[in-house]
């Protein structure tokens, strides 16, 4: 395995923010890793700049700064969740689900999710330990279960978005179920319940896009206020684990290091290329990929790197499309880890 993405991401999977500082010079390429511990501070902390870039001329030095995909814990895995994960996942959530029934908590029903639990909901605290930057999803068949969960989301440290579904109603049972076992008052008022965006949903897929559209909100809503929309500080989990992985084939890692005005992704979005035009990860689709794909696949094995100016002004006004800047994207060979 490559020893630096593998820790990097091993950093990731435990939760900490990960920091890799690349300095490129005329005696070489040089990589550092800084792991910090708590991930959920540091993720709203964010600064303003639009660039990873550090420092330019001499030489290139680059700090790029990931935090973990957020993990979205689902407990229920009945018809709303099964509409609900494959969205989740979609939008580089990384997915959890827990039920105590064989038929609705497998990896034939859940093929996306990270892992899958099927063991009693009395059980949870022996498989699963909250991060603070989690999210949260009770969608149980009842009040006892739900009751369960919500009991092991109170003992836990607090995550980023809880919420449970259900009336307001059923809310209250469980709620004053929890009180009367000392449970915590403000915690509990902090639970998104009902849950999701008042929509007027009706069918699971409906109530499924509700749930997600509420999630999305409150995380894109923090972001803004802290600066973080112009970065993009999650990692992509998938290109991560690649990165990590045994290469038996050279290719191209592809990062943008800088933009200005409306493009398609911000500095830190991140793939990967190879040599027969596949491709893992975006930078943000074919106005922004294309034209520098080629060049990706010119550097594979060369053991260098380019740095290459998309300019999508004039590509905007020709083909009508809403980006409009310019990025500055970082290629990088990489090269096999075995022979």
């Amino acid at each position: 395995m490559d020893a630096l993405y593998k820790k990097l991401y091993e950093g990731l999977l435990s939760g900490r923010e990960t920091r890799l500082t690349t300095t490129f010079s005329r005696s070489g390429t040089k990589k550092e890793l800084e792991q910090i511990d708590d991930a959920a501070s540091s993720a709203v902390s964010g600064t303003r700049e639009n660039s990873l870039i550090l420092r330019n001329e001499p030489e290139l030095t680059v700090m790029e700064r990931f935090n973990p995909a957020p993990r979205l814990i689902v407990f229920g895995g009945g018809h709303i969740t099964s509409s609900l994960a494959p969205m989740a996942v979609s939008m580089d959530f990384e997915l959890f689900v827990y039920d105590d029934r064989p038929a609705f908590a497998s990896p034939a029903r859940f093929p996306m999710a990270r892992e899958t639990f099927c063991e009693p909901f009395s059980d949870i605290a022996r498989h699963l330990t909250l991060l603070s930057s989690d999210y949260v999803v009770i969608t149980t068949r009842g009040h006892k279960h739900d009751e369960e969960c919500l009991k092991f989301v109170l003992d836990q440290k607090e995550p980023f978005y809880a919420g449970m579904i259900g009336s307001k109603r059923r809310t209250a049972i469980v709620k004053k179920g929890l009180l009367a076992e000392n449970g915590s008052p403000e915690r509990l008022a902090r639970l998104r319940s009902p849950i999701g965006l008042d929509i007027g949903a009706v069918t699971p897929p409906e109530i499924a896009v509700s749930i997600l559209a509420e999630i999305v909100q409150i995380r894109r809503r923090v972001e803004k206020e802290k600066g973080l929309g112009c970065l993009e500080v999650y990692a992509d989990m998938n290109l991560m684990r690649h990165l990590a992985a045994d290469r038996s084939e050279g290719e191209a890692v592809i990062t943008v290091i800088a933009t200005s005005g409306s493009t398609p992704r911000k500095a830190g979005a991140k793939m990967a290329a190879f040599f027969d035009n596949r491709t893992i990860g975006s930078i943000g689709g074919g106005c922004a990929e294309a034209e520098i794909l080629g060049q990706a696949r010119s550097i594979i094995g060369t053991g260098g790197h380019l740095v290459q100016r998309v300019d999508l002004t004039d590509k905007a006004e020709e083909d009508g499309m809403v980006c409009g800047g310019w990025m500055d994207v970082l290629i990088e060979d990489l090269p096999p880890t075995t022979n």
